[in-house]
């Protein structure tokens, strides 16, 4: 229990970090009554290309912050608990690889909000329950399906003011990187598993003998 313990605190540190980041930046823009959007991402101008870096710490509101807030601290926490070996190379590809596709194909607008990485998270949680078909990738795939299937609409252009592309960028990003890093991190038993597995051996060997030696089953 304490070695579990101690992975999970790892696991935060992380995203902890990245969620007070970004509320660090809100709090000092609405202090200090400025704006950083215009670090943002801006399409295919040189002045945008600071966002690839910067757009997912910026956020147009509170709500904004607040609805990227619980999602941003699961996912990234599911990712550095579950996938230790994987984590780092598939966050930083989440974070920068979206921020170049929009800055080559998205609207001429600015675009800023953690969003991206959330959706990049969730794609890669969800398709490698999907492709690696064990049991842990599949249980976090229907967790997030269940808590979070209504971010397959975000993908769309549904609705102003919403960097869609940062979505879907997020999405595709995170599908490839659970194809390239399918076969890192590979399931392993627990003991306790390991254990029932012996104890159903065990009742099939019994059933087995009692069958021939002509006993009942119970």
């Amino acid at each position: 229990m304490s070695t579990e313990k101690q992975k999970f605190t790892d696991s935060i540190k992380l995203p902890l970090m990245f969620v007070v980041m970004i509320w660090v930046i809100k709090v000092l823009e609405t202090s200090f009554s400025i704006s950083f959007t215009g670090y943002g991402l801006f399409p295919r101008e040189a002045h945008g290309l600071i966002g690839i870096a910067t757009f997912p710490l910026l956020h147009g509101s509170w709500d904004h912050l607040i609805s990227n807030t619980l999602p941003m601290l699961f996912f990234t926490t599911a990712l550095f608990y579950f996938y230790p070996k994987s984590a780092k190379p598939v966050f930083i590809a989440i974070y920068i690889i979206p921020g170049i596709l929009l800055w080559l194909f998205a609207r001429p607008s600015f675009h800023i909000g953690a969003s991206a990485i959330v959706y990049g998270l969730a794609a890669f949680i969800f398709f490698s329950g999907v492709i690696r078909k064990d049991k842990r990738s599949i249980i976090l795939a229907l967790i997030l399906t269940f808590f979070y299937g209504g971010m397959v609409w975000g993908i769309l252009p549904y609705k102003d003011g919403v960097s869609w592309e940062g979505h879907l960028f997020g999405g595709i990003t995170g599908f490839a990187a659970a194809i390239v890093f399918r076969k890192r991190d590979p399931f392993q038993k627990y003991e306790w598993e390991e254990e029932d597995n012996d104890d159903d051996d065990y009742d099939v060997r019994d059933l087995e003998i009692s069958y021939k030696k002509g006993y009942p089953f119970e």
